[in-house]
């Protein structure tokens, strides 16, 4: 189902959590049957519904990059890490070569910006292609939280960024690597997230989602009931 707001975005609401996994399958699915491509993966539980879907379909991603748009600073095998999530999440159906953030390097810093370079060369040097985004009740993105360094970030792909709130370091892509993929796909469930989506959608509020959203060339929100629930009445 894809309804047009007022507001003029790519909005498109799904009766529930099902509904919008299954048409983000879909999308990452048709966008692979076009060829080479190469897809930004967000971590939470409304992607991890994506993940799984593709893994069901046996989608082939043949050929495909797949990376992080953030990662929590934790052995990859921790509970937390984004990177097993995916893995997890995806099984050995997708086909398409990992890149993930080394770990083993001890520091993040020095983890974000090898990252950066191991991005540069999977990507052969473009743009990103299709980026996964979530938002967060904060309104948070990736890793780019309110009030953070790397939402300041303009010279750089890929940064450590500490976050005062969850005490802890994130890696996370910044504005302007997001903001360059052909297209970026947020994907928001849940009632917790209504009041924030007005915040970003309706009222244009500069939290990190919207200051991507604002700054991306192509950019879709895919959002189920229960989150789009407080959006204004579409034309």
């Amino acid at each position: 189902m894809r309804r047009t707001y007022a507001v003029g975005m790519d909005i498109r609401v799904y009766d529930d959590r099902t509904g919008l996994a299954d048409a983000a399958a879909q999308l990452i699915v048709d966008r692979a049957a076009a060829g080479t491509f190469s897809l930004g993966l967000a971590g939470g539980s409304t992607p991890r519904a994506t993940y799984e879907r593709l893994a069901e379909m046996r989608a082939d991603l043949s050929g495909a990059t797949l990376w992080l748009g953030d990662e929590r600073w934790v052995d990859p095998d921790h509970r937390d890490s984004n990177a097993r999530m995916a893995r997890e999440s995806l099984g050995t159906a997708h086909g398409a070569s990992f890149v993930v953030p080394d770990w083993s390097l001890g520091e993040p810093e020095t983890a974000a910006a090898a990252y950066e370079l191991a991005l540069d060369r999977a990507l052969e040097g473009r743009p990103p292609g299709l980026v996964l985004l979530g938002m967060g009740d904060d309104g948070h993105t990736a890793s780019l939280f309110p009030g953070t360094r790397a939402l300041e970030v303009t010279d750089r792909n890929y940064v450590a960024n500490w976050v005062d709130e969850k005490e802890a370091w994130r890696l996370t892509a910044t504005v302007p690597f997001l903001a360059s993929a052909d297209q970026v796909v947020f994907l928001v469930a849940g009632e917790s997230k209504a009041a924030m989506v007005e915040r970003v959608i309706e009222r244009a509020e500069p939290f990190p989602s919207r200051v991507v959203s604002d700054a991306a060339r192509d950019v879709i929100w895919m959002l189920d009931t229960a989150a789009a629930s407080r959006l204004g009445r579409p034309l």
